[in-house]
């Protein structure tokens, strides 16, 4: 009985009531917290699982206002785009305009110019017969000096 731990005395027991008493006491405390951090986890982890759920939500939502943005911007380039073209197209007109005004003056100056070329080799023909002309009429000129002076000194 010794040996079994059964011939113990009735102090002995209560001591060791007491000790087991306090064990499962010590035990139940610690169950009991585990069981409130476990509900305190179990609490956090469906709050962080609806605030998941809530980003989740909120992620779709400014998706869909980035994508209605995007769409917004890119009609709002697409008409600035278009204005640019426009005012491009007006510019390119009046290019074409000027473009096909010196095309006719060049056609108007190159229509004159043979015109210009006979002209000039003409002037040179007249300044070539004036160089020829020049020693004789020099002389004629002199001439008529002379004979003027001979008819003063008569006169």
């Amino acid at each position: 009985m010794r040996i079994a731990g059964l011939g113990k005395t009735s102090e002995q027991w209560r001591h060791k009531i007491r000790e087991e008493k306090a064990n499962t006491d010590r035990w139940e405390r610690k169950f009991r917290e585990a069981q409130a951090r476990n509900e305190d986890l179990e609490k956090s982890l469906s709050e962080s699982r609806n605030k998941r759920g809530e980003l989740r939500a909120r992620v779709v939502e400014l998706n869909k206002s980035l994508h209605q943005y995007r769409n917004h911007n890119t009609a709002m380039e697409l008409r600035a785009s278009l204005s640019k073209i426009e005012e491009m197209k007006g510019k390119i007109e009046e290019l074409e305009a000027s473009l096909q005004n010196c095309d006719m003056r060049i056609q108007f100056f190159e229509a004159n110019e043979d015109r210009w070329k006979e002209q000039l080799h003409h002037a040179q023909d007249q300044k070539d017969m004036q160089e020829q002309m020049q020693p004789q009429m020099q002389e004629q000129l002199a001439k008529i000096q002379r004979e003027m002076k001979e008819q003063m000194m008569e006169s």
